[in-house]
């Protein structure tokens, strides 16, 4: 799983190395790299492996195929799509559109989201933590522990 908020810099080049777990967890996946989209949820981007991106055009495709909202989520997610590949390393080189997107001039912060993880501008990402800790607390009701009862 992706766990935890990581800081890093962005180089001269615009590269930025990756955290070692994030990196070690995509390797067992038996990825060399990572898929990047610009979020329509937010200023950031969302990264995940290429299982994941494969599952989300799974969901796409059973769309019907003349739907509008088909469309908008193909375009939105999957033709935004990059396939970023880990350097020697372990630096991915984030394209300019990404991080225009994101707002992201030279610190990044990647926040770990279990099956996937985002990249944010740490001074956006602080403002977005404080409202989603605030909207946590509020809808906390909703997160359900259900246990699973052995039937014999």
């Amino acid at each position: 799983m992706f766990l935890s908020t990581y800081e890093n810099k962005l180089d001269k080049k615009g590269r930025v190395s990756v955290p070692a777990s994030f990196r070690s967890h995509l390797s067992n996946l038996g990825y060399n790299g990572v898929i990047c989209y610009p979020s329509f949820n937010n200023s950031s981007i969302e990264a995940c492996s290429q299982d994941r991106i494969e599952k989300i055009s799974s969901v796409i495709d059973s769309l019907n195929p003349f739907e509008e909202k088909r469309d908008y989520f193909a375009t939105s997610i999957l033709a935004e799509s990059i396939n970023l590949q880990f350097d020697n390393e372990g630096r991915i080189s984030l394209p300019s559109k990404l991080l225009k997107h994101a707002k992201i001039k030279s610190s990044i912060l990647f926040v770990g989201q279990g099956q996937t993880f985002q990249i944010w501008e740490p001074t956006a990402f602080e403002k977005f933590k404080v409202n989603a800790r605030k909207k946590a607390n509020i809808n906390r009701a909703n997160l359900k522990w259900e246990l699973q009862q052995n039937k014999q």
